[in-house]
């Protein structure tokens, strides 16, 4: 519901002013009675009386009159949203690696995986209007989410990932490059995106990251990498064989050669995250370059109400006079 000129409605405030100038009447003249019981029942009468009745069916008259004024409307209203195009898979690494705490997380260290999934909730929440999907990978590919529009469940499952929920570990990033072109090669969309995000090289799998490349550029499908993880040691909780946990140095290798190619020959970009912060400027500047559109078609009905408010107006009006002619002298 809408008021088409709500400027009226400030007419509204009169109304309590209105009712105080009458409660300040001057007062009534003065009568002498013989009996101050005829004065009691008289007063009696007068505060049982239809007074105060009359008085509030005319306000109520006057403020429905007023919002009559303002020409209040029913609509209804139809949004169709067209999508923007462009779908995207985000592949994430989940291998043991992942675990290494090179990152902080609200100024507390954390682990890589954590990190990520927290400046991907924020790449998801900004773009609204694209289909976007979830790969995981390890030793092999896991496809977490089918590209949808549905972000909320696209958040409640990349909340789900976690270090070793692949029972194969290693670094497959060829396969997971030919098992998200298999999801994106027969979808329809302007713009084919698939985002990789790995901490380490290739060290298994049965697709070379370099053929799923030029299979990538054969269907017209971008591939961005992100290498992700501080370059020389990084430190990585182990247990031993009490269950007792204990940080171990560990060399960190990544295959910046390889993942530039890949990039390269797709057309995107090939990018290094050593930090939080420096991971965010990554899904910040991919979110720039691919920039989305959205088509709104908005459809109104607006049916006026003006009639039904001036007829319950005149009505409580109306009412008023009857019942004042009524009243007894």
């Amino acid at each position: 519901m809408r008021f088409l000129h709500p400027e009226f409605l400030w007419l509204l405030s009169l109304l309590p002013l209105l009712a105080i100038l009458r409660g300040r009447r001057s007062a009534a003249p003065a009568l002498v009675f013989s009996s101050t019981s005829i004065a009691a029942v008289l007063a009696e009468g007068r505060k049982t009386g239809p007074g105060r009745i009359l008085a509030a069916l005319r306000l109520l008259g006057l403020g429905v009159l007023i919002l009559a004024f303002a020409r209040p409307q029913l609509g209804n209203t139809t949004t169709e949203i067209e999508a923007s195009g462009i779908d995207i898979l985000l592949a994430v690494d989940v291998s043991g690696s992942m675990k290494a705490l090179d990152f902080t997380l609200k100024g507390r260290a954390a682990n890589r995986l954590d990190v990520v999934k927290s400046v991907m909730h924020t790449f998801i929440d900004e773009r609204p209007n694209d289909r976007i999907g979830l790969l995981a990978f390890s030793g092999r590919p896991y496809m977490v989410s089918p590209l949808t529009l549905d972000h909320d469940w696209l958040v409640q499952r990349l909340d789900t990932l976690s270090i070793g929920m692949i029972d194969e570990d290693g670094t497959a990033i060829g396969s997971a490059i030919g098992s998200g072109l298999n999801r994106l090669r027969d979808r329809d969309a302007k713009s084919r995106i698939l985002i990789l995000l790995t901490d380490g090289m290739n060290n298994t799998g049965t697709v070379p990251p370099l053929v799923a490349a030029e299979a990538a550029e054969t269907l017209g499908i971008k591939v961005y990498t992100i290498g992700a993880g501080t370059r020389g040691e990084a430190p990585i909780p182990v247990s031993d064989r009490f269950g007792r946990q204990r940080l171990m140095r560990v060399e960190v290798d990544i295959d910046d050669e390889t993942l530039g190619q890949v990039a390269e020959m797709t057309g995107g970009r090939y990018f290094r995250a050593t930090d939080t912060q420096s991971l965010e400027k990554v899904y910040d500047e991919i979110n720039t370059m691919e920039t989305t559109t959205r088509t709104i078609k908005k459809f109104e009905n607006y049916r006026e109400l003006f009639p039904w408010f001036v007829f319950a107006g005149l009505f409580f009006l109306s009412a008023e006079i009857l019942i004042g002619r009524k009243r007894l002298p």
